[in-house]
């Protein structure tokens, strides 16, 4: 199977990793979607004879602030190029004494405390589904991404649970010692959207969830501030290019993983009961089914 007709690599983050070394045979694609238009202008290229494709999150310059993302946007664009995969690279802040800035953390659970809960969902207008989100992380890709990441030096944590705020602010210090007692590992402002709508449209997911602060908690340290989450923001764009260099041969072919057959047990809604309007809107996601 070539590169270009395999099931391809997507990659959502920070602008600056579609510049990898390694990629080759650069495309841009201006993807239109019936959510919207995506964060930004979709970077393909080649790694190690693989399709990938890079999705800046807040747009080049971070100009799009978490609550504005849109996405529904972004995750189906991907799935209409035929990505099968996506790695997230994501800014965190540590709610535990043992993650220090710079760490990496892989998380298996979410615990939501967004408010737009209704956006994060292709389904609708008539054709209703309720996916399995008991594991939101696929297992297979996240141990793929473990192995990466300790081949390349970095001190990585395999497992614990991302909490999702609104943002854009920062969290007030009640808000961070509320989600500390409840033993939750890292907080950040954009993944648990991103895993759902994964989820539904069939697409295995892990996330590189990058330290940048101990979010206000630590009194003894500097409440986070944009300049400080900055700060590390540049050495760990590096940390992830190596690791993202390591585990894209690694990823498999063919997508055969529980993630990519999600639906079959999610969908409640009767075929013959299917607008063909809501269809044709969601036919990346549901075309094995039409």
């Amino acid at each position: 199977m070539s590169a270009a007709a395999a099931p391809a690599i997507g990659i959502i983050g920070g602008s600056g990793l579609y510049q990898m070394e390694g990629v080759e045979n650069p495309t841009e694609h201006q993807v239109e979607t019936p959510f919207g238009a995506p964060s930004d202008v979709i970077f393909g290229g080649t790694m190690a004879g693989r399709q990938v494709y890079f999705l800046p999150r807040h747009g080049r310059g971070h100009r799009l602030l978490p609550h504005e993302l849109n996405h529904r946007a972004n995750i189906w664009a991907l799935r209409s190029l035929n990505v099968r995969w996506i790695i997230c690279v994501t800014a965190v802040g540590s709610l535990q004494e043992k993650y220090e800035p710079r760490d990496v953390l892989l998380p298996t659970q979410f615990y939501d405390r967004t408010s737009r809960g209704a956006e994060h969902t292709f389904f609708g207008e008539g054709i209703a589904a309720h996916i399995t989100f008991a594991e939101p992380i696929s297992d297979d890709l996240r141990e793929i991404l473990a192995e990466a990441a300790e081949e390349s030096g970095v001190k990585v944590h395999n497992g614990g649970t991302y909490v999702n705020m609104d943002g854009p602010a920062f969290s007030t210090r009640a808000e961070s010692e509320l989600n500390r007692r409840h033993g939750f590992d890292v907080i950040g402002m954009t993944n648990l959207p991103e895993a759902k709508l994964a989820r539904e449209a069939e697409i295995a997911l892990a996330t590189l969830a990058m330290i940048t602060d101990y979010d206000c908690w630590k009194v003894e340290e500097e409440a986070v501030s944009a300049q400080a989450v900055f700060g590390h923001l540049v050495a760990n764009a590096e940390t992830a290019k190596k690791i993202l260099a390591a585990a894209i041969p690694r990823v498999p072919a063919e997508p055969n993983w529980p993630e990519h057959s999600a639906l079959d047990s999610a969908l409640t809604t009767a075929r013959k009961l299917w607008p063909e309007e809501t269809l044709r809107k969601l036919q990346p996601i549901l075309s094995r089914f039409s």
